[in-house]
């Protein structure tokens, strides 16, 4: 044990030995595998609760580290919070397994799990920091081994997603608090629809290895539970990763008894959620000496060898490591214009690329508006059509070969010139390269092209409608998840109504699109772009949205129903049966079902209500059959 560490239970052994019951304690203890049944029965054998005390606290002090974090997190956790913080400041800090910091290299074990986990790579240039990565190194192992939440909070840019993923380089972290992997997943801004695909995608990847291939959940609540009991049964004493949470009701659908790490620009986001909670602050600006250190990695040079202007440029960029890097990246291309950057740092003024007071993005306005500028004219043409890009979306490198009708080489050397200069990343695990920008990297390109938008959306469609033609992508290409995820997305941001409506009115997109995500993502596209597609009239869309709510349960079943079939089902009036019949009439050799008596019925739409505002849980019928009592997680009894 660390001397320090031997020293603060020596210095509050008094304190502990009078407050301390030793059995709960060494339950936790013996879970943790730092103390034996041998031990724990010597324990047992004193007469009083003190001597119990004063025995297990001897043989804590024949141990090692892990032994001082067991007993500290098993005094938190069995409501010694005060005999907690006198040991607090004694926590030893993690180091790796071979006694060499993260920097000098990894074992294999953490790359395998940090890989199967997702966890992204360390940047080219790299400066460690390693007061932050043995903070959050010390909360993670404060949570020990109960459920708990772990927030690295900092502005946009600070380096939070860096310094997380550092902090896992760490073969005794991983082996001894988080034996079960690490799970990280990129969430970002969401809504519903878009949370509920990511956690789709997150359960599709815990059961990668399942005999048995189970469905997509549903709704979020399906997810949510699906999500708890993999945790539970199949990854206990894992790590879940949560990166760039903006909205507290996000964390609810990750709420499920397990630990999770965080980062978010807002440090009250975890306020909507129960359990332990610890944070990590990340400063807003590097140290000065880690400015140089950046910059003379990008240059190449010793930091006494830097001139003089590299002082009042890191000054400039605010000790921003993003804006930093992007300045590095410049100097490493043109290294003579130190004086140069430094002047259009000083003198030129942009506006600001968010209207909100929260951060402060004045230099990374002015370090993106430089390095765009060096691009030469073609260059700064391709980067301009990034600006209709989703948010934390990863472009596969086929979306943009279609985009720029060129071969695959072509697009790659393109994009490559961007990642060089710090305007893009790119993310190379798995079988094809993907490209993504950083979001106030995008916010900087739709607010400086905001009049071009419409037409650069325009662009993407068209070039989608000359590639595919009247077929639509199929799941075996690289592609084919991002055009059935955002071609609505950049229809409606063309305005184009009567190619959205073609789309959305499709019953074969519909039945691709739902076979491959579900029924509720193409839900959502009829609520957010009702707008467009109602400029003439709301039926049809209203038609087409009831279809799905009436059928989605349906829909997200295996085999996968023939949707032909359902739309039959639907009213006469309705422009999905009159679709269905179309299909019906024209496909040979296949057996449909007509529903005859349909009209008796008066409105089957209006046998769906949705009284409550979340899941169901319960609901039954009066005896006259004329009414519906229903429950559930809102909290109500509706009739």
């Amino acid at each position: 044990m660390d001397v320090k560490s031997r020293n603060y239970l020596l210095m509050n052994r008094q304190a502990l030995e009078k407050d301390i019951k030793t059995s709960y304690i060494m339950d936790r203890m013996i879970s943790d595998e730092v103390l034996t049944l041998q031990e724990e029965e010597k324990v047992k054998q004193q007469n009083t609760q003190k001597e119990r005390a004063a025995m297990l606290i001897n043989i804590i002090l024949t141990k090692d580290n892990n032994s001082y974090r067991s007993f500290y997190n098993a005094l938190l956790h069995e409501g010694y919070r005060d005999l907690a913080a006198l040991l607090q400041d004694g926590i030893p800090a993690i180091s790796s397994g071979n006694g060499k910091s993260s920097m000098d290299g990894m074992t294999s074990y953490v790359k395998t799990i940090l890989c199967e986990g997702g966890v992204p790579q360390r940047p080219v240039v790299f400066v460690t920091r390693p007061k932050l990565v043995d903070a959050i190194k010390q909360k993670l192992c404060c949570l020990g081994s109960d459920p708990g939440w772990v927030t690295v909070y900092g502005m946009a840019g600070c380096g939070k997603t860096v310094l997380t993923a550092e902090a896992l380089r760490d073969h005794q972290l991983l082996e001894v608090y988080f034996p079960g992997g690490v799970h990280w997943i990129s969430v970002g801004k969401q809504d519903k629809a878009g949370l509920l695909i990511k956690l789709q995608n997150l359960c599709s990847r815990l059961e990668h290895d399942s005999t048995l291939s189970q469905r997509p959940p549903l709704n979020i609540e399906e997810a949510k539970d699906r999500l708890r009991l993999l945790m539970l049964r199949k990854y206990p004493r894992s790590l879940l990763i949560l990166d760039d949470i903006w909205d507290s009701w996000v964390l609810k659908a990750f709420d499920n008894q397990c630990q999770v790490l965080i980062t978010s620009r807002d440090r009250s986001v975890t306020d909507a959620v129960a359990g332990i909670k610890y944070e990590v602050h990340v400063e807003s600006g590097l140290a000065h000496e880690k400015g140089l250190e950046i910059l003379s990695l990008f240059v190449n040079m010793k930091i006494s060898e830097l001139p003089e202007q590299a002082n009042c440029l890191v000054r400039e960029c605010k000790g921003s490591p993003l804006v930093i890097s992007l300045i590095g990246a410049l100097l490493r291309d043109f290294p003579s214009r130190w004086e140069y950057y430094l002047k259009q740092l000083q003198n030129k003024q942009f506006k600001r690329i968010r209207k909100s007071s929260s951060y402060d993005y004045e230099a990374l306005d002015e370090a993106m508006s430089i390095s765009v500028e060096q691009l030469n004219d073609n260059y700064k043409d391709y980067y301009k059509d990034l600006s209709i890009l989703p948010k934390d979306v990863k472009v596969p490198t086929k979306v943009l070969c279609i985009l720029w009708d060129m071969e695959t080489e072509e697009v790659e050397d393109i994009l490559q010139e961007f990642v060089n200069k710090s305007l893009l990343f790119c993310d190379r695990n798995g079988k094809s390269l993907h490209y993504y920008l950083h979001d106030l990297q995008l916010d900087f390109l739709t607010e400086k092209n905001r009049n071009q938008l419409q037409e650069l959306h325009k662009n993407i469609v068209n070039q989608y409608k000359k590639y595919y033609k009247l077929n639509t992508p199929v799941p075996s290409q690289e592609d084919c998840m991002y055009w059935y995820n955002f071609l609505a997305y950049h229809m409606a941001g063309a305005n184009m109504q009567k190619e959205l409506r073609g789309l959305m009115f499709s019953l074969d997109w519909i039945k691709a699109k739902t076979e491959l995500v579900g029924p509720a993502h193409l839900i959502h596209e009829y609520v957010e772009y009702s707008s467009i597609l109602d400029q003439k009239d709301s039926t049809v869309r209203e038609n087409f949205q009831e279809f799905l709510s009436l059928n989605g349960h349906l829909l997200g079943r295996q085999p996968f129903p023939d949707i032909v079939q359902l739309g039959l089902c639907q009213p006469e009036t309705s422009e999905v049966y009159q679709q269905a019949k179309l299909h019906a009439q024209r496909e040979t050799g296949t057996f449909y079902l007509e529903w005859i008596n349909k009209k008796s019925l008066k409105n089957l739409y209006r046998l769906v209500v949705r009284p409550h505002r979340d899941a169901v849980y319960h609901a039954c019928f009066s005896k006259d059959r004329q009414r519906i009592a229903s429950c559930g997680a809102d909290k109500t009894l509706q009739v």
